[in-house]
């Protein structure tokens, strides 16, 4: 009776493993998306930073030319309003020269005449000084004129490249925002490409197999009872085991074939143990005796043709259970050793 019972609990599939396994999967590429995402990120955030560099640069530009052009409407404005008090002083200084030739030709005495010329005299060099000094500040104000137009197609000049950097930094996001699009439609593509392939390998596989009572599939792995490959407490592959190990090399074989290069795949060797604690001289933890049934698979297949590059060993000890009973029946089920096709 215990014997059927151990039988119909050996045939009960745990689809739990699957799932988490599965999910697993999901979030591998959904943390791959993310840092092709962050990369992307990263690219254009040191893209538009030197370009928020240049926009800066060229703004400092446009302010400095602004407040230049501001001191130089100021020294125009001042410019003008010496001229308006030279003009004002010379129609003053030509007003009292008339007034001085009017008095001149009136009647008046020789001290008279002599103090209104001599007045006339000094009135004319002051006035031909105020002519020099509206001269030379209307050259100012000319010269003030030509740097002021100067500056203006500077400004405008520094505006236009402004504008061309902002298209082209617009550009720049708009093509990293399609590169996006399309890595993540290359992305999925690959994660298909990968699932067709892990399909017909499991089909393979199964076939290899046969309905065999201690292989089961549990949601994309194919979980072996330990005791198909090693004996209690060893390492060691059993030669018993060898001929099943040799047709799994030659569909990994097969497959290697077929896979495109560009997609990144491994077949995944995970060694778990039960929880009863082992410390031998050559193993003294259940990892250690889980990491080297691992790869004890791992370099048979290699040696049988199938890549190294496309091998992995994995070592859980007792940490990953299927069956959380604390039974005989448990344990045996813990102790496993899985396949997975999955991604590098």
């Amino acid at each position: 009776m215990a014997l059927g019972r151990a039988r119909r609990g050996e045939r009960q599939i745990d689809y739990w493993p699957g799932f988490v396994d599965a999910l697993s999967t999901l979030l591998l590429v959904f943390v791959f998306l993310l840092s092709v995402f962050v990369l992307a990120q990263f690219v254009l955030t040191q893209e538009i930073g030197s370009k928020d560099d240049a926009m800066a640069r060229l703004q400092a530009q446009i302010r400095q030319l602004t407040d230049l052009l501001a001191l130089e409407r100021a020294n125009d404005s001042e410019s003008e309003s010496q001229m308006g008090a030279l003009r004002a002083s010379l129609l003053r200084l030509e007003q009292e020269r008339d007034a001085l030739q009017q008095a001149a030709t009136a009647v008046a005495s020789p001290e008279e005449i002599a103090a209104a010329q001599a007045r006339s005299a000094d009135l004319a060099r002051e006035l031909g000084q105020e002519k020099d000094a509206a001269s030379q500040a209307a050259a100012q104000i000319a010269i003030l004129n030509q740097q002021i137009a100067a500056l203006r197609r500077q400004i405008a000049a520094l505006e236009q490249a402004l504008d061309i950097s902002e298209q082209k930094d617009k550009e720049s996001q708009a093509r990293l925002a399609d590169l996006g699009r399309r890595l993540n439609v290359a992305l999925a593509q690959r994660v298909q490409e990968l699932t067709r392939y892990r399909s017909e390998f499991f089909g393979r596989l199964r076939a290899i197999l046969g309905d065999r009572p201690d292989v089961r599939i549990v949601g994309d792995r194919f979980v072996f009872q330990s005791e198909i490959f090693f004996d209690r407490a060893s390492a060691d592959l059993r030669s018993d085991a060898m001929p099943a190990l040799d047709k799994l090399a030659e569909a990994l074989v097969a497959l290697e074939k077929e896979i495109p290069s560009d997609i990144s795949w491994v077949l995944r060797v995970d060694g778990h143990t039960d929880n009863r604690p082992i410390a031998t001289p050559l193993f003294p933890s259940n990892w250690q005796l889980s990491a080297a049934r691992a790869i004890a698979v791992v370099q048979y297949l290699a040696g049988k043709g199938v890549s190294p590059q496309h091998l992995v060993a994995a070592g859980f000890g007792e940490y990953q259970p299927i069956d959380g009973a604390d039974t005989d029946d448990a344990r045996a089920r813990n102790r496993r050793i899985e396949l997975k096709l999955t991604e590098r």
